[in-house]
C-alpha cells in the first residue's frame, strides 16, 4: 500500500458517496493523517458538503475514486451497496491488497464478496451515530461506537481505523449484523418518531412550546433507561392504571386517531416488559391487558 506522508501506515482514501456520513468520516480520517485523494458526489448538497469538509479533494467518477485509493470507503445507501460492489467487480475495478470498507449497519462482509474475490481486503465499519450534515457531525464522532465485522487477520486494521476516527470498535458477528442494525433503528430512528409524535400531541393539547415541556422529561427518561433498563419504567402502564389508559385511548380516538395504533403497540410492549421484570404485578395487569386488547377503533380483539 502507498503511504501518503512520512508517518507509517498513512493511506490514500477514496470516498464513494460523499454525503453526510462519507464527508464526516473522510474529514475524520484526514485529521488522523490519511489523505483523502478523491471522492464521488452526485447531489448538489453532497457536492457542497464535500467542498466544505474535504477542501481540495477532487470529485471524480466512482471507478476513478476506487482506482486512486488504498482504502475505499463506501458510504452509499444500504440497498445500493450490492449493485455498486458487483458493478465495480464487473469492470475489474477492485485490486488485490486494496482495503474496502462499507459503513452499512445492516450488511456484513458478504456484500463485499465480489471485491474480495479480486483480492481486496473487506471491512464493515458502521458508526452508531445519526448524521445531520451540520458542522457538529464531526464532533459527535468522538467516542462513538462502531459496529465492526472483519476477517480475523484484518481485525487490527479495523480497530486502528476506528480508533483513529475517535471511535470505539464493537465486534459484531456476520450473522448478527441485521439484528444489531434493527436494535439501533429502534433506539434512534424510532426514538425520533416517538418524540415528534409526543410533540404533535402536546401541540394539539394547546402547549405552545412542546419541545420545552418535553425536553427535561425525555432527557431524564433516556438517562434513566440507559442506566437502569426496565427498572426505569414509570407511568400508568407499569402501575396497572387501566382507567387512565382507557381514557388516553378514548381521547386519542377522538382527537388524534392516527396515533392510536402506535400508543397501543407501545403500551402493550411496555406491559410485556413490566410483567417480565416484575414491575407490573399479575393481579394488577388483568384489567389493563383487557383495555390493551382493543383494536385502534375501540373494538375488543
Amino acid at each position: 500500500m502507498r503511504s501518503t506522508t512520512e508517518r507509517p501506515g498513512r493511506l490514500a482514501v477514496g470516498i464513494v458517496g460523499a454525503g453526510r456520513v462519507g464527508s464526516a468520516l473522510g474529514a475524520a480520517l484526514a485529521l488522523a493523517g490519511h489523505t483523502v485523494v478523491a471522492a464521488s458526489a452526485t447531489s448538489h448538497a453532497a457536492v457542497d458538503r464535500a467542498s466544505r469538509r474535504l477542501p481540495g479533494v477532487p470529485l471524480l467518477p466512482v471507478d476513478e475514486v476506487v482506482a486512486a485509493a488504498d482504502l475505499v470507503l463506501l458510504t452509499v445507501p444500504d440497498d445500493a451497496l450490492t449493485q455498486l460492489v458487483e458493478g465495480l467487480a464487473e469492470v475489474s475495478g477492485w485490486r488485490a491488497g486494496q482495503l474496502v470498507a462499507h459503513v452499512s449497519g445492516a450488511h456484513g462482509l458478504a456484500v463485499l464478496e465480489p471485491a474480495t474475490r479480486a483480492g481486496a481486503l473487506p471491512l464493515a465499519l458502521h458508526p452508531a451515530m445519526t448524521f445531520t450534515g451540520r458542522a457538529e457531525d464531526l464532533d459527535r464522532l468522538l467516542g462513538v461506537s462502531y459496529g465492526v465485522t472483519a476477517p480475523d487477520v484484518l481485525r487490527p486494521v479495523a480497530e486502528a481505523l476506528v480508533v483513529e476516527m475517535g471511535g470505539e470498535p464493537v465486534w459484531i458477528a456476520e450473522a448478527l449484523r441485521p439484528l444489531y442494525h434493527a436494535a439501533l433503528v429502534v433506539g434512534s430512528n424510532h426514538l425520533v418518531t416517538l418524540i415528534a409524535e409526543a410533540m404533535d400531541l402536546l401541540g394539539k393539547a394547546g402547549v405552545e412550546n412542546p419541545g420545552v415541556v418535553l425536553a427535561p422529561l425525555a432527557g431524564a427518561a433516556l438517562d434513566n433507561a440507559l442506566r437502569s433498563g426496565d427498572a426505569a419504567l414509570t407511568g400508568p402502564v407499569v402501575r396497572g392504571d387501566a382507567g387512565t389508559v382507557a381514557r388516553h385511548l378514548d381521547t386519542l380516538r377522538s382527537d388524534a386517531p392516527e396515533s392510536v395504533a402506535a400508543y397501543l403497540a407501545m403500551a402493550r410492549r411496555t406491559a410485556d416488559r413490566a410483567l417480565a421484570a416484575g414491575r407490573l404485578p399479575a393481579e394488577a395487569a388483568e384489567a389493563l391487558l383487557d383495555v390493551l386488547a382493543s383494536d385502534p377503533n375501540g373494538a375488543t380483539a
